[in-house]
């Protein structure tokens, strides 16, 4: 067979076994919450390397080895960032929010998690979460899905607009079919794929150079610095701090953090932690070794995108069989967050939104059919969107990144952590850090405005909850029970 009739061979088993997966997890989809949230069954390994998948994208298989071989160490800050604020979010706020969104009248969505804990009767900080949550996704989904066409057209040589559409109907299949659980087993199986080929196409291309000292001779000194080689000045440094911010993003991600809350228990998100970050940790430093080596390979010829180095470092070194798998696990970062973020839309429209403005309360099928139907309108929104590539903003993922953790962030932490927020303080802080990821950018200062926008959402909610701050002795057993809860799973850790 030809290399390229051995790729397709490879996309088609890819996209069989997603579809499989699919299928088993529907199977094990009992009701709603099920649905939505796997019946907090999740083992720690699926929680850990789903929250890795869906979180990293086509960026670390991509953009991040492009970067580094394009530019150099002065582009792994926001690796850097990132590492730091997953390790954070999975040491800090994993065990406690898995805890605490049990204890608050078991809430199986960020947005009915602040109004339970916060005993918000007016349900304005619910619908507010929710739409956020509707509007950045959706376009997300959408830049996502504009990605995975372009991706296709370029790797496999095909149609944009069959390979986006290709693209959209298979993870929107098993996402349909498999809902909370089928995104995570099939974020599982990606996370794998992602890994291995981090990790073995850079080796692959060292020995076929002959050893470390070929990479190292042909690397230039200056990309070996964290500042690029060059005197530091302020914009260096604005650079650097808004790379690092990106990290900031974690404690407010609905499509990461709900991984915590679908944990087993409390007491299982150290070994979810150790489990994810190791996952993390390989797969960035793979990432960086491949923009490395891929200097060394193809010195002389160089590449029209640099964004392309490990894909073409594949197509060269393997049987295409095993290239095609490798071009797989592209697609696979780049499906398993459109899936991801599926799921959080569905629960916000069906949780956040028909639930608060129905009249009566819906029974456990009908909350199934219309979480599947949720999943379906906002895919099909997403495509129409995304049939004109020209239409999405791909640079939307770093604003959307900035929206949820400016916009949600501070309150997470603050809801976990302080028993004295308040509702209004909340929904100020969340509407302030929000119009701030919006406004700040026309100032033209170079700062990611995830930093200005978490700042004041802090310094609002904490302002405006101390000034309506009223003690509830609900609220404060269920804050005390939490932190019990989280204690004695340590201990017992």
């Amino acid at each position: 067979m030809s290399a390229h009739t051995w790729l397709i061979v490879a996309l088609v088993i890819y996209f069989g076994a997603m579809i499989a997966i699919g299928v088993y997890a529907a199977v094990k989809t009992k009701d709603h919450e099920d649905y939505m949230l796997g019946g907090r069954n999740l083992p720690p390994a699926v929680a850990a390397l789903s929250a890795g998948a869906s979180d990293m994208s086509g960026w670390l298989v991509m953009g991040l080895p492009g970067a580094i071989y394009a530019a150099g160490l002065i582009e792994a800050w926001i690796a850097i960032g990132l590492t730091i604020g997953a390790y954070l979010n999975w040491r800090f706020v994993a065990p406690r929010l898995r805890a605490y969104t049990e204890v608050a009248r078991n809430s199986i969505t960020i947005p009915s998690f602040f109004e339970n804990r916060l005993r918000d009767r007016s349900r304005l900080l619910r619908i507010v979460s929710a739409v956020v949550i509707l509007v950045f996704f959706t376009l997300y989904v959408s830049s996502g899905m504009v990605a995975g066409g372009v991706f296709f057209e370029s790797a496999f040589g095909g149609d944009y607009l069959v390979g986006m559409l290709l693209v959209g109907g298979v993870t929107l299949a098993y996402t349909l079919f498999g809902g909370f659980l089928g995104a995570s087993f099939t974020d599982f199986v990606q996370g794998i794929m992602i890994l291995a080929a981090v990790l073995i196409v850079p080796v692959a291309a060292v020995v076929a150079l002959g050893g470390f000292g070929e990479v190292g001779a042909a690397v230039d000194p200056a990309h070996l610095s964290l500042v690029g080689g060059e005197a530091v000045t302020g914009a260096t440094i604005i650079a650097i701090v808004s790379s690092l911010a990106w990290g900031l993003g974690y404690f407010g991600q609905p499509h990461i953090i709900v991984r915590f809350m679908a944990l087993r228990s409390a007491e299982e998100a150290k070994t979810a932690r150790r489990i994810g970050m190791g996952w993390m940790i390989l797969s960035l430093v793979g990432a960086v070794a491949s923009g490395f080596v891929g200097i060394a390979f193809f010195a002389g010829a160089g590449l029209d995108n640099p964004e392309t180095v490990i894909l073409e470092m594949a197509q060269v070194l393997m049987h295409p069989l095993v290239a095609g798998l490798v071009l797989s696990a592209v697609l696979a970062a780049i499906m398993s967050t459109i899936s991801s973020q599926l799921i959080v839309c569905s629960s916000a429209l069906v949780e956040d939104v028909f639930r608060v403005v129905g009249k009566r309360e819906p029974g456990q099928r009908l909350l199934a059919l219309l979480g599947r139907g949720c999943v379906l309108i906002v895919a099909v929104i997403a495509i129409l969107l995304a049939l004109d590539p020209e239409s999405t903003i791909l640079e939307l993922v770093g604003f959307a990144w900035a929206g949820f953790g400016a916009a949600f962030g501070p309150i997470i932490l603050l809801s976990l952590f302080w028993r004295r927020l308040t509702a209004v303080g909340a929904l100020s802080g969340m509407i302030v850090g929000a119009a701030t990821v919006f406004l700040w950018p026309l100032l033209g200062t170079g700062l990611y405005e995830i930093v200005p926008g978490f700042a004041l959402n802090l310094l609002v909610a904490f302002v405006v909850s101390r000034m309506t701050y009223r003690r509830d002795e609900e609220v404060d057993e269920e804050f005390t029970r939490t932190g019990t809860i989280v204690t004695k799973g340590v201990r017992e850790g």
